[in-house]
C-alpha cells in the first residue's frame, strides 16, 4: 500500500500499521480520537492528551529531541511526524527504522487534509470523515455567531505572544494566525512570516486592542500580565489556552467552543466601554 504525506513524499506499507509512534502532541490526540489504542506504542513527553496515554505509553523524548535508539527498540511499523515540529536530520535517521509520514499544517484546510490522510493511513477513514465534518459544522456555527453579532465588521487588533526573552509572536503564515482569523479578529503581525521577534512596547504604536499570552510553548501566567501591561497600557492582556490556537487535530472541535466563549466575552467587554 502506498500513501502520500503532506510534503508529497510517498511511503509504502505492507499492511495497515499496528505499531505506531507519534512525534506530535496534536496528532497523538487525533490517533486516540480515531479509536487507536494498542496500535500507538510511543509518544513524546509533550503528548499530554489523553492523560492515560501520557502516563502509560513509552515516551521517546521531545518533539525536537527524539531518542532515536529508543524508537528503534520499539520496532515501529509507522512513525507520524510534522515538518515544523520535528527536525529534518532526525526524521532522516528515523527513515532507517520505519516509514515516516510527515504532515505540514498551516491552514484549516491543511488540518482537514491531514486528518483525512491519517484516517486512511491507519484504516480509520469513517471516523476521520466524521471528525472533519463535526469540526466544519462547529466552525460554521462560530462564523454564524460572528456575522450575527457584527463582531467582524470592525475587527479588533490582536497580538499573540508565544515566547518570552525574546518576545515572539505568530506571523500570518501560521496555523495560529489562521485560528485568529476564524475568530473574526485581526492578527496585527499577519504580514510577517513564521514567528518574528518583537518589542512589546511597539504594540502601542499599532493600536493593539488585545495581547494574548499563550499557555504554550512558553508557559505565560498571571505574573506576566502586569509586566506587559506596564509596557503596553492601552491594550487588554489575556491568558489564552495555546492548545486551542495551535493544535491542528481533533482538538479543533473543542477549540470552536472555546473561541465562541472568548468572542462573547470580548463583545461584552466592548459593549461595557
Amino acid at each position: 500500500m502506498a500513501f502520500t504525506d503532506q510534503l508529497g513524499r510517498t511511503i509504502r506499507l505492507k499492511k495497515h500499521p499496528v505499531r505506531i509512534i507519534s512525534l506530535v502532541p496534536s496528532q497523538t490526540e487525533l490517533l486516540y480520537d480515531l479509536g487507536l489504542d494498542k496500535e500507538v506504542i510511543g509518544i513524546t513527553k509533550f503528548c499530554v492528551h489523553p492523560p492515560e496515554w501520557h502516563r502509560n505509553k513509552s515516551r521517546i523524548g521531545g518533539t525536537k529531541n527524539l531518542h532515536i535508539d529508543q524508537i528503534a527498540a520499539l520496532q515501529p511499523d509507522l512513525i507520524i511526524g510534522n515538518k515544523e515540529e520535528n527536525i529534518k536530520e532526525q526524521v532522516l535517521q528515523l527513515e532507517n527504522i520505519a516509514p515516516v509520514w510527515i504532515s505540514d499544517v498551516n491552514t484549516m484546510n491543511d488540518a482537514f487534509d491531514m486528518m483525512l490522510r491519517i484516517g486512511e493511513l491507519v484504516d480509520r477513514q469513517i471516523k476521520a470523515n466524521q471528525l472533519v465534518n463535526d469540526i466544519k459544522n462547529a466552525f460554521d456555527r462560530l462564523n454564524q455567531l460572528i456575522i450575527q453579532t457584527g463582531f467582524n465588521l470592525h475587527p479588533l487588533k490582536v497580538c499573540y505572544l508565544i515566547w518570552k526573552d525574546p518576545y515572539m509572536t505568530a506571523g500570518g503564515d501560521t496555523f495560529i494566525s489562521e485560528m485568529i482569523q476564524h475568530c473574526g479578529i485581526q492578527n496585527i503581525y499577519r504580514h510577517e512570516t513564521r514567528y518574528p521577534i518583537i518589542k512589546p512596547e511597539e504594540l502601542s504604536n499599532n493600536n493593539c486592542n488585545y495581547i494574548f499570552l499563550s499557555s504554550e510553548p512558553y508557559p505565560f501566567n498571571q505574573t506576566h500580565i502586569s509586566e506587559i501591561r506596564n509596557m503596553v497600557p492601552t491594550a487588554k492582556i489575556c491568558l489564552v489556552n495555546g492548545e486551542m490556537f495551535s493544535w491542528y487535530g481533533s482538538r479543533m472541535l473543542k477549540a470552536a467552543n472555546y473561541f465562541e466563549e472568548m468572542i462573547k466575552n470580548m463583545i461584552s467587554e466592548q459593549e461595557s466601554k
